[in-house]
This record gives structure tokens, sequence and C-alpha cells, in this order.
């Protein structure tokens, strides 16, 4: 089978959880990598697909462009239920799901538009750069502690099937204000993501796109 789906995307990047997901699932796929972070040549490779120029954008094989994290992993799990990584519509665990994956880019992902580039919303002030980018890692660690406050994991975050939410929280916590301070605000969580690190299936996965290097948990 040839490579169905293409991924824009990048290492380490908002688009590393689809990835997992489509290895989990085992569509046939290539990224097109775009670290949109590093400049205009890359954000101008994902323009054409993405007029936000970000990453991830995922085109099926129909030819489609789904954009958002949240939004590709909930098709993709949709679409591929044999691979049972999403409660079906008629599952108790449904709204639950659907909470937390609108959580994470609505509380969470949407703060690193601001602390990654501070100087959008208070200039070239390096003291109010560096307050910003303070705040959005309290933030965040505050938002991690809300839904850890709100869900009782069993094996995973759902129960005891994995689903794409794990995926997204896996990466996401692994981003600032990195894994120690989640381990501290989300200690219900805490065993869930580690699980998620440790899956037999996805550790080529973990070093090719976002490797354990020293220190990565902070």
């Amino acid at each position: 089978m040839g490579m169905d789906f293409t991924l824009y995307g990048a290492a380490g990047s908002g688009s590393v959880p689809v990835e997992a997901a489509l290895r989990l699932i085992g569509l046939d796929y290539q990224v097109v990598e775009a670290p949109t972070w590093e400049g205009e040549a890359e954000r101008a490779k994902v323009a054409a697909v993405n007029p936000m120029r970000q990453v991830p954008a995922l085109i099926t094989p129909a030819g489609e462009v789904i954009t958002e994290s949240a939004a590709i992993l909930i098709w993709l799990a949709d679409s591929h239920p044999q691979a049972r990584l999403a409660p079906t519509l008629d599952d108790r665990r449904r709204a639950q799901f659907l909470r937390w994956m609108s959580f994470i880019p609505a509380a969470v992902y949407s703060m690193f538009w601001v602390r990654d580039e501070p100087s959008r919303l208070v200039g070239a002030d390096p003291k109010a750069q560096a307050e910003i980018q303070q705040r959005t890692a309290d933030r965040i660690a505050d938002c991690w502690r809300m839904m850890d406050s709100q869900i009782t994991p069993g094996r995973f975050l759902l129960g005891e099937e994995i689903t794409v939410l794990d995926l997204y929280v896996a990466v996401a916590s692994r981003w600032t204000p990195r894994r120690r301070r989640f381990y501290a605000e989300a200690p219900g969580m805490a065993p869930v993501v580690r699980r998620v690190d440790a899956l037999p299936a996805l550790q080529d996965f973990w070093a090719e796109r976002f490797p354990f290097d020293d220190g990565w948990e902070g």
C-alpha cells in the first residue's frame, strides 16, 4: 500500500500524537517536516494547506484537509473504530472524552501562542516577556491540576483501554512546564503518561519523533 495520508508536522510538536495514532491504527502516511517556529520558510511549507501556517495538518486519501490536533485525533479514531482509540457515540465515556479532548487545546495548547513569542502581546520589554512566560507556565500547571482533580483514571485516562486522549496528554505534558511539574500537579494522571511512554508499540516511534533524552522531564 502507498502512502495514503500526508501529515504536515514536526518532531516534538503537536503533530506527534497524530503520528502516534496513525502508527497504532496501522495507516500508511508520510510526513512533510515543517518546524514552523524556525522561520518563514518552514511556515510557507504549510501555508498552502493551512492558512494559519501551523502544524499539524492532515491530508486524507480523499484529498480533504483537516487541521487542529484534537480534530484530527478524534476523526482518525472515529474513522477507524477497529483500533478502539476512542469511546463510541453510545459509550458512557464519550462525553468526558470530548470534554478533555477540547480542554487541552482550549486551555493548555493555546498558552503556547502567547509564551513562545510574548512580544506579540507585550512588545520588546524583556521584563514583561519574562513575566508572560512565567504566568503562562503557571496557567498550564493550573490547568493540569484542575483536569487531574476531575478525572479518575484506570490504566489509562478513561479506563482500561488507551485512547487518543492518552496520546494527546502524554505529548502535551512534555512541554512547558515539563513533566516534573506535571507529575507534581497531576499525580493521578502521572502513571498514565508514564504508561504511554512505555508502550512497546511506540518505543521506536518515540525515539524517532520525541526522544527521551537526558533531562527530558525538566
